[in-house]
């Protein structure tokens, strides 16, 4: 019989890409803007295994979603504050 590990593990035929979009610039944590990747995963990518690739994508996936999270936040607050000011001209109702 065959071990049930070995059926259970996925075979990797393709390499797993760079998450790079082409926008390298360091944002003010220091993750990239573009990737959300840090610099030693961008400097490193190269270099470590997929297991650690797949990690390193899932931690820049969180990492998208929050900024996503706040920038939103930030918009509804602005929105928020824009319908409590009246027109200068205007009374309000």
């Amino acid at each position: 019989m065959t071990d049930p590990k070995t059926h259970a593990q996925q075979l990797e035929f393709f390499e797993i890409p760079s998450p790079c979009v082409g926008v390298c610039e360091s944002g003010p944590r220091g993750f990239c803007k573009g990737c959300f990747r840090s610099r030693d995963e961008r400097l490193y990518w190269l270099k470590v295994d997929d297991a650690t690739k797949r990690k390193i994508i899932s931690a820049c996936v969180r990492r998208k979603k929050a900024v996503l999270a706040k920038k939103r936040k930030a918009q509804a607050e602005q929105g928020e504050q824009r319908d409590k000011q009246y027109p200068l001209f205007d009374s309000p109702s």
